[in-house]
Order: structure tokens, then C-alpha cells, then sequence
């Protein structure tokens, strides 16, 4: 999960090269940054739950005991709950995404998928000089898990500072 957001946060950074500008600008957007890459690249596909009620959504009715098919990315890209949903912005506040599931099904590697994301993107926006795809993505084929199998991207970095 964390090298799926990490590899799919870098593509998006390409594709929107002024956030990536925001975030090397200002160290206090790199939290919204890591939920926003979460919720940009949604780790999980779906997920098939059992309704414990009677529940009607949108003016759909959902049986107690009835299978329902819950789709992360299309809840991470709802108008109804995100302000420019179709977009990459890494100072989205609030950001109340489910990249990482909700309540008792959250993920339970969330909070070190989260400091893995931080650490790394933080010796980024200190040490990286450059970054361009040098090819296609390419992706994994599965119904639960969205992942990037290779994303080829040449990397300039400057030296550590000491």
C-alpha cells in the first residue's frame, strides 16, 4: 500500500507540478499532502459488506442482510463530499477520505502507511531537484487492490546534508 501511494503520489505530482511546488514551498501542507495522495490513489478497489440494517441512500433501499459493493476511489471522488473532487490538491482541508477503510474495517497498517509516506516525502521535498516519467505505469491487474506494478521516472537528487 505504502509503495502504491508513494509511486502513485509521484505520478501525480507529475501530472500537477504546481502542487508539487506547494509542497517543496511549505513543509506545513506535507499532513494534507499525505491524505491527499491516500485519497488520489485509493490503495483498495472495493470491498463487499453485509448491511446490518434497513438503510436507504440516495433514494436506493438496501435490505438488512443484503450484499452491497462498496467502491473506494468513486467515494473518494463524491461531490457531494469533496470540493473539486476530480482534482489533485495537496492543501484539501477537510480531506474526509476512506482511502484507508472506516471504523472497525479501517486499516490497521494506516498510521504506518501514513509515517512511511511522511518520512519519504519529506527527504523529497528536501533533496529532490528534479523528477520526470520516462514511460508508462504500469499497473496491476486485480478487482481488490489498485496497484502500479512499474512507473518508470528518472530521479535528481540533491546531496544530503550532513
Amino acid at each position: 500500500t505504502t509503495r502504491n501511494a508513494m509511486t502513485g503520489g509521484m505520478l501525480a505530482f507529475h501530472e500537477n507540478p504546481g502542487e508539487w511546488r506547494k509542497l517543496v514551498a511549505d513543509e506545513k501542507l506535507l499532513d494534507p499532502a499525505i491524505e491527499e495522495i491516500v485519497r488520489w490513489v485509493t490503495p483498495v478497489n472495493q470491498f463487499t459488506r453485509e448491511a446490518t440494517r434497513d438503510y436507504t441512500i440516495r433514494g436506493t433501499k438496501i435490505a438488512k442482510g443484503q450484499s452491497v459493493c462498496l467502491f473506494y476511489a468513486s467515494g473518494n471522488r463524491d461531490e457531494d463530499i469533496f470540493d473539486e473532487p476530480f482534482r489533485f490538491k495537496i492543501d484539501r482541508v477537510p480531506n474526509d477520505h476512506i482511502g484507508f477503510g472506516r471504523g472497525e474495517h479501517v486499516c490497521l497498517g494506516a498510521h504506518l502507511a501514513r509515517l512511511e509516506l511522511r518520512t519519504v516525502y519529506q527527504q523529497l521535498r528536501a533533496r529532490l531537484e528534479a523528477f520526470e516519467r520516462t514511460g508508462s505505469e504500469e499497473r496491476a491487474r486485480s478487482s481488490f487492490v489498485g496497484g502500479i506494478k512499474r512507473a518508470p521516472i528518472r530521479w535528481k537528487l540533491r546531496k544530503a546534508q550532513s
